[in-house]
């Protein structure tokens, strides 16, 4: 059974989650509108991801007999500016979920809910991989010094993201 602490926390979780979701989406609306199809995809598929995620604590609480809150998402900015920008914004995102993941690694460490820390090591594993792919995009970007032509080859290298 999970504590009232813990599940109050997965819960929170599960909202940064879905704003999370939700910020990768209208990012993708953004390069959708910018004709970057690439960026569009790759920024589509992180909201998958992202929605994934908040399912995988959704189905942890009603495992553990807990009962899901959901919570308002708030509403994502709609302009994002350059590719660069957009991905800097990324990164900066994944460093603060990896921040929101620690902290709940140590809420179950301190209600000595094993199950919960089990489970959260493989979202620490996970966020090292999403700030590695978000910094490693930030790093291209700048290296392209923003000319068109390069970021339109980044843009298909990263859309093919899907066919790996």
């Amino acid at each position: 059974m999970l504590s009232e602490k813990m599940q109050a926390a997965i819960n929170a979780q599960i909202q940064h989650e879905l704003y999370s979701a939700y910020l990768y989406l209208a990012m993708s609306a953004h390069f959708e509108a910018s004709n970057l199809s690439g960026f569009a995809k790759w920024t589509r598929m992180q909201a998958n991801e992202e929605q994934e995620h908040s399912m995988k604590l959704f189905d942890f609480i009603n495992d553990r007999g807990g009962r899901v809150k959901l919570e308002a998402i708030a509403q994502p900015p709609f302009e994002f500016g350059s590719p660069l920008e957009v991905f800097e914004q990324i990164y900066a995102h994944e460093q603060k979920v990896t921040s929101l993941i620690h902290k709940l690694y140590e809420t179950a460490l301190a209600e000595k809910d094993y199950p919960a820390q089990v489970m959260l090591h493989w979202f620490i594993d996970e966020q090292v991989e999403e700030e590695k792919n978000s910094g490693d995009i930030v790093a291209q970007l700048k290296m392209v010094d923003q000319h068109m032509g390069n970021i339109m080859y980044i843009d298909r290298h990263v859309g093919k993201r899907a066919e790996d």
